[in-house]
C-alpha cells in the first residue's frame, strides 16, 4: 500500500476495484464502512456482483469480468475530456504524458459501455467523484492481479491516481489489499524468483556482491527463476526433480488443480513443510512438521509495510521446529553452514543488507507497535506513505495499457463465467479455519451462486445439484440462488478440497508477473 491504514478514517472517497473487501478484508472494510457512515466519504464500488460493500457504496459499477482496463481507461477519458485532470502535478511529477492521452482518447463513453455494460451516466459520475475530491484512494486486490491482464490493471490503477494527482499525500493512493497474513512480508524478504531481500535484484552486480560477502560466499547466481505456476509447469515436463514447498498448499489454491497433483507426482522428492498434513502434504516424501506463530518469535510485515513483533506465546509442541531452524539444519546438512543463534540475529542481518528496513531493529520493535519501511536508519520514524514530493524512481512514469479480454470466454458450448473467491468464515484452502466447528457450521461446503433468471432457464432452484463443467474437469454443486449476481455468470469459492472449484480454473498467466488467471468458462446442467 502507498498509504497507511489509519489514514482511511480521513479519505474523501474510496474507489474499491477487484476486491469483496467484507470478506476478505473485513478490518480494513470496517474502516471503510466507518468513513462512509461517520464522515460522509464517498464509496465507489466497481465489481461484477453486488457485495455486501456496495450496499454502502454511492456507486456501483458491474463490469464484465475482465475489462477493468477498458473501465479505468474509460474513466481517465472523461477526466481528460473534462479538464479534470491534476495539470501541475502531472507536469511537475510525471512523465510519459503524451502517450497516455493517446490512448486512452480512444476509449470513449460508448466504446467502454460496450466492453464493460458499464452505462455512460455511471461512468461520469465515477470519473467526477473520484477526481474532484481532495483525498481519494483506490484499494484493489486479487480481482485486479488475477488475470492475464493483471498487470495491466495494476498499471491503470497508477495512471488513474497520477492523472488525478491522487498519489503522495495523505489518504490518497493507491492500496492493494495483500491476500493472505506475511504475504507482505514474505515478498519483502526475497520470496521471490528474481529479487533479494528489499526488492533488490538478483542481476545487480553490485546488489550481488553485498549478499556475497554478507553470506561468505563468491558464486551467487545471477540470473531470475521461475514462479510457482512455472515450476508447477517445469514439474510436470521433467526439468524439474525436487520441489520444497512451505506453507502452502497448491492443489487446493492453484489453478487446474489436478494438472497441480500430475506435475507433483512426476517430482523425485517432494519436500513440503507445514503445521498440519494438507493436501499437499499427502503427495510429498517428506514432511517437515513447523511450529505455529504461537510457538515462535519473529515479525510479519502486513499490507500498509508495517513491520510488528511477534512474541512466542507458548514452547513448540513436541517434533516441531520453528522455520527458520529447520532451514538453518537442512542448509547445514547439504553444505552451507547456518549458525543463527535466534530470530533476533537474523534481524540484525536484515538491517545490515536490506536498505528500507534498515532502521526496523529488534530494540525498536520491541517498544511499539511496529514500523513501517522504508526505514533506512534507527533514527526514521518509518513511513506511513510513500511517494511525498517525489517517486521512488524520480518521476512517475505512465505507462498506458489496451484491453485484452480474458483467456477463456464463454462461448455455445460452455456459457457461462465461473468466477473464484471467499467467504469471510473460511480462509484459503481452509487448512486451519476448517477445523473449527463454529466456522464449519456457518460455511461447511462449496455453493454455486447463481442469478434466480438463469436457475429458472435451467429448471433448478436452491438446492438442487448441478454439473459445472469446464474444459479441464467437472464437479457437481449445489446450487444457491442469489440476487447480487449477473446474469450468465456463477461464483464459488476455493476453501473446499473435497468439491475443489479449481479443479476446472485456467492455468492462463499474465506473461509480466506470472499470476494466474481464476476465472474460466463453464457449462452448468442439471442433475
Amino acid at each position: 500500500m502507498t498509504n497507511s491504514i489509519q489514514e482511511f478514517e480521513d479519505a474523501e472517497v474510496f474507489f474499491v476495484i477487484g476486491s469483496n473487501t467484507t470478506e476478505q478484508h473485513p478490518m480494513i472494510a470496517s474502516r471503510i464502512i466507518q468513513a462512509v457512515r461517520q464522515k460522509a466519504a464517498k464509496l465507489i464500488v466497481a465489481d461484477p456482483r453486488e457485495i455486501k460493500l456496495a450496499k454502502f457504496a454511492a456507486l456501483h459499477l458491474r463490469h464484465k469480468m475482465g475489462s477493468d482496463v477498458a473501465l479505468l481507461n474509460g474513466l481517465m477519458h472523461i477526466i481528460l475530456e473534462e479538464g479534470w485532470e491534476a495539470k501541475e502535478f502531472i507536469k511537475d511529477r510525471t512523465e510519459n504524458y503524451e502517450p497516455l492521452k493517446a490512448v486512452v482518447a480512444t476509449y470513449t463513453p460508448d466504446r467502454v459501455a460496450e466492453i464493460t455494460g458499464v452505462d455512460k451516466d455511471s461512468l461520469r459520475k465515477a470519473s467526477e467523484i473520484y477526481a474532484k475530491a481532495k483525498r481519494s484512494m483506490i484499494i484493489y486486490a486479487m480481482g485486479i492481479t488475477q488475470h492475464v491482464a493483471g498487470t495491466d490493471n495494476v498499471k491503470s490503477c497508477a495512471n488513474l491516481a497520477m492523472l488525478t494527482g491522487h498519489v503522495g499525500y495523505p489518504s490518497t493512493g493507491v492500496n492493494p489489499l495483500r491476500g493472505q497474513n506475511n504475504v507482505q512480508g514474505a515478498c519483502d524478504m526475497g520470496a521471490l524468483p528474481n529479487v533479494y531481500s528489499g526488492y533488490q535484484s538478483v542481476t545487480d552486480p553490485k546488489i550481488r556482491e553485498v549478499f556475497e560477502k554478507e553470506w561468505g560466499v563468491n558464486d551467487l547466481n545471477d540470473k531470475a527463476g521461475l514462479t510457482l505456476t512455472e515450476m508447477i509447469d517445469a514439474a510436470e515436463r521433467g526439468d524439474i526433480k525436487a520441489l520444497y514447498v512451505m506453507g502452502e498448499n497448491p492443489v487446493v489454491s492453484d489453478p487446474d488443480a489436478r494438472h497441480v497433483s500430475r506435475a507433483l507426482r512426476k517430482l523425485d522428492l517432494l519436500v513440503v513443510q507445514d503445521i498440519f498434513l494438507t493436501e499437499t502434504a499427502r503427495l510429498a516424501h517428506v514432511v517437515l512438521p513447523a511450529a505455529s506463530f504461537a510457538e515462535k518469535m519473529g515479525t510479519f510485515t502486513n499490507t500498509e509495510r508495517r513491520v510488528q513483533l511477534s512474541r512466542q506465546a507458548i514452547a513448540p509442541l513436541g517434533g516441531t521446529l520453528p522455520d527458520w531452524k529447520i532451514i538453518c539444519e537442512i542448509s547445514s546438512r547439504v553444505g552451507y553452514p547456518m549458525n543463527y543463534d535466534s530470530p533476533i540475529e537474523i534481524l540484525d542481518e536484515i538491517n545490515r543488507v536490506t536498505p528500507s528496513y534498515a532502521g526496523i531493529t529488534y530494540s525498536r520493535l520491541k517498544g511499539s507497535w511496529g514500523l513501517s519501511w522504508p526505514c533506512p536508519n534507527e533514527d526514521h520514524p518509518g513511513t506511513l506513505f510513500l511517494h511525498k514530493d517525489q517517486f521512488a524512481r524520480g518521476l512517475g512514469a505512465f505507462d498506458a495499457r489496451e484491453y485484452i479480454p480474458p483467456a477463456e470466454v464463454p462461448d455455445e458450448e460452455y456459457p457461462f463465467t465461473l468466477i473464484t473467491g471467499r467467504v469471510g468464515f473460511q480462509f484459503h484452502t481452509g487448512t486451519m479455519t476448517r477445523k473449527i466447528s463454529i466456522l464449519e457450521r456457518e460455511a461447511p461446503k462449496a455453493v454455486l451462486e447463481m442469478n434466480s433468471k438463469d436457475a429458472r432457464r435451467l429448471r433448478v432452484t436452491d438446492g438442487s445439484i448441478v454439473t459445472v463443467e469446464s474444459r479441464r474437469g467437472e464437479l457437481h454443486l449445489p446450487v444457491q440462488i442469489k440476487q447480487d449476481i449477473p446474469e450468465s455468470m456463477v461464483f464459488s469459492t476455493f476453501h473446499y478440497s473435497e468439491k475443489n472449484i479449481n479443479e476446472l480454473t485456467i492455468c492462463a498467466i499474465d506473461p509480466v508477473a506470472k499470476i494466474p488467471e481464476f476465472s474460466c468458462a463453464v457449462s452448468i446442467r442439471r442433475i
